[in-house]
Parts: structure tokens; sequence; C-alpha cells
């Protein structure tokens, strides 16, 4: 990992850990759950806040009131906007994607939930990643939260990746498996 990578994501732990604290002590952790989701849609569809929370160019004060005033129109806990104003004073609005991709998962850790990536040539449907879910869950010992991704390269078959452990079904790594065996008879 880079240094400056490294730098952010210990940054973003710091701010996503204290947040959590705060949150279980005023009891307000299932109502900042909506607004890290909704925070990260945001920060995922606009360019606008991706420029804003990264810019040297946007002052302090400038970028406080951007965060302030969007946590207010859309309806962010104080807990959390108090955290986002404070990571702006201090201009460390830069780690706010790593802030939030720990937040969900210290707040899933607590509700006992793991999240599953799972890739698959075609869109699952419910019926399938329920059954996947329990399926994972089984094995995991927590709830599985299941997030789908489509990728057609993979011809058939699926990837799982749980925590650090990754399940790999898919028709193309069996392809390149038997490709890498023929290599070496041959």
């Amino acid at each position: 990992m880079s240094e400056p990578a490294s730098i952010s994501s210990g940054i973003a732990a710091r701010y996503a850990t204290a947040i959590f604290e705060i949150a279980k002590e005023t009891n307000s952790l299932a109502k900042i759950e909506p607004n890290v989701i909704d925070l990260a849609s945001a920060l995922n569809e606009s360019a606008d806040l991706r420029a804003l929370i990264s810019s040297p160019l946007v002052s302090r004060d400038d970028q406080e009131k951007a965060i302030a005033a969007l946590a207010v129109k859309m309806g962010v806990e104080p807990v959390l906007k108090d955290g986002l104003s404070l990571m702006a004073q201090k201009r460390r609005l830069f780690v706010l994607p790593q802030l939030l991709d720990q937040l969900s998962a210290l707040i899933a850790e607590d509700k006992g939930e793991v999240t599953a990536e799972v890739t698959s040539a075609k869109a699952l449907t419910k019926t399938q990643a329920d059954k996947l879910a329990k399926t994972l869950a089984a094995r995991v010992g927590k709830d599985v939260k299941i997030n789908a991704t489509v990728d057609e390269d993979l011809i058939g078959g699926l990837v799982v990746k749980v925590g650090s452990k990754m399940i790999d079904t898919s028709i193309r790594s069996k392809l390149n498996s038997l490709q890498n065996a023929m290599k070496e008879v041959g």
C-alpha cells in the first residue's frame, strides 16, 4: 500500500471510529446508517461533490459551509454532520470515501453482518441471491449482505469475496486453469 493511501485510511479510520462511538452512545447508530449510504451514493454520482472534498483551491470555510448545507439538505444526523464539519475545518474531507466505507463496515460489524462481494456472469435473481446469502451465512456464522455485480467475461459461475476469503467458481478461471495445465504438459 502506498504511503498516502495508508495515511488517508488511517485518518478515515480515526474519524469513522469517533463518529461510530458517539453514534452508539447517543443511540443514533441506526439513524446514521441510511445517511452513510446516501452520502456514498451522492459522492459516486456528483463530480462537483468529489471536486469539493478534494480540491485544495476550495477554502476551509467554503468546504465547511458547503458540506453543512449538503448535510442539512440530506437530513444527516447531527453526529455525522458535526463529524463532517470538523473534517472540513481540519481539511480532512478528502478522506470522505474511505470514512464512509469504514463507517459502513463498523455498523455492519456491530449488527453482526458481513458483506459478500459477488460477481456473476448474469444478474442474480432475488431467489438466487437469498439462497447464496443463506449458504454464506451458514459458512461464515454471520448475516450476509450481498453486493452483486455483473461481469460477462466470467462466462458462467460466480466469484464470491467475503472478507479475505475468495471463492472462484467461474468458467473463466476453470478455463485458465485448464490452459495452464495443458502448457505444463506440452
